[in-house]
């Protein structure tokens, strides 16, 4: 088979940014492993696709295992007729939810790099049983993938040597409001981010704060407290996001954190970049989705007032929002989300 009719196969950490959405749902946070085709995520092949793959950080090592053995032929494929999940509900594992499925087969033999591995007839899955006419997704694949590449990529993610999935990071809130620091961490803990609540850091074991991927300080924290935090994270090593927080809205920090706890390439993200000025708002996605912005707004009285101010579908590139005046005046912030990733700005004057 020649190389130039083959596509490369990749695997990268990836990030379902979880949320409190403006009418008061939650939205769950998930880290996966990514399937990344001549350079890109595949995912971002399914336009507004709300899903993540199944290897996730938060199944059991054995299934995750199980499932890397189904993607290489060496376990039985979950669906009549060898079809394999290639992504599924973030929300549960149940196909009645909605998942992708794929064909995955060998063409050609050989384990040493001869033949290879072809993912084919994607299609839309709510059942055991699909029709490809008219759920299929005729514009994506076959893939063809060189077999050496394709095992050896996912070889190393059994053996721990390859891009594994992000270890579930824990958030470190520190502030002066304790009420705000309570409800912002049981928020955070209900869409699956873990975090604590602490005034010094000092005498925590390394170990310990490793375990930490933001610290979010609250405003009314001082820059020596800041300084005096910092330091005892660069003692221990600990590769950590700080966070300083825009205002006492539950939303809008976790939305803060969500950001800051997405550590991947840009290139590997749908939205890049969110800027706020003068009532509009400035957005870069890397693939056509939807973009949902919401307004947060505090009065003179310090009180909080939500609005949803944009939701359409928009093509990759920059585009230029203009929003309601009444949503942004005062002291507001925007967030925007796509499938999968979260920015948090400032309206600036």
């Amino acid at each position: 088979m020649a190389a130039e009719d083959c596509a490369s196969f990749g695997l990268a950490p990836a990030m379902r940014a979880g949320g409190v959405l403006a009418d008061g749902d939650y939205q769950v946070h998930r880290d996966f492993v990514d399937f990344i085709v001549d350079g890109r995520p595949l995912l971002f092949q399914l336009s507004d696709l709300d899903a993540v793959s199944p290897l996730a950080s938060d199944i059991p090592p054995a299934i995750f295992a199980h499932h890397v053995k189904r993607l290489l032929l060496e376990a039985e494929a979950p669906l009549p007729g060898g079809r394999c999940v290639i992504y599924g509900c973030p929300e549960c594992e149940g196909i009645e939810c909605g998942a992708v499925t794929a064909v995955i087969e060998r063409d050609g033999e050989g384990d040493e790099g001869d033949g290879a591995y072809v993912w084919r007839d994607f299609a839309w899955q709510t059942d055991e049983r699909v029709d490809l006419e008219l759920n299929g997704y005729h514009g994506i694949g076959p893939f063809r993938f060189r077999a050496g590449e394709y095992r050896a990529v996912l070889g190393r993610l059994l053996s721990g040597e390859g891009p594994l999935v992000p270890p579930r990071r824990k958030v470190l809130l520190i502030g002066a409001r304790v009420a705000v620091l309570a409800r912002l961490a049981a928020a955070l803990r209900t869409i699956g981010v873990g975090a604590d609540i602490t005034q010094d850091a000092s005498g925590v074991p390394p170990e310990e704060l490793r375990t930490y991927g933001v610290v979010a300080f609250g405003r009314a924290v001082e820059d020596g407290q800041r300084a005096a935090v910092r330091g005892e994270f660069e003692r221990a090593g600990a590769d950590v996001a700080y966070v300083d927080g825009l205002a006492p809205i539950v939303p809008l920090l976790v939305a803060q954190i969500e950001s800051a706890l997405d550590r991947g390439p840009l290139a590997q993200r749908r939205l890049t970049r969110l800027v706020a000025a003068d009532g509009e708002a400035g957005v870069e996605v890397t693939s056509t989705c939807r973009v949902r912005i919401t307004a947060y707004r505090l009065d003179r009285l310090y009180r909080a007032h939500t609005h949803d101010v944009f939701d359409a579908v928009l093509e990759s590139g920059r585009h230029r929002i203009s929003l309601d005046d009444k949503a942004t005046r005062g002291q507001s912030f925007l967030v925007a989300r796509t499938t999968g990733s979260v920015l948090v700005a400032r309206m600036e004057r």
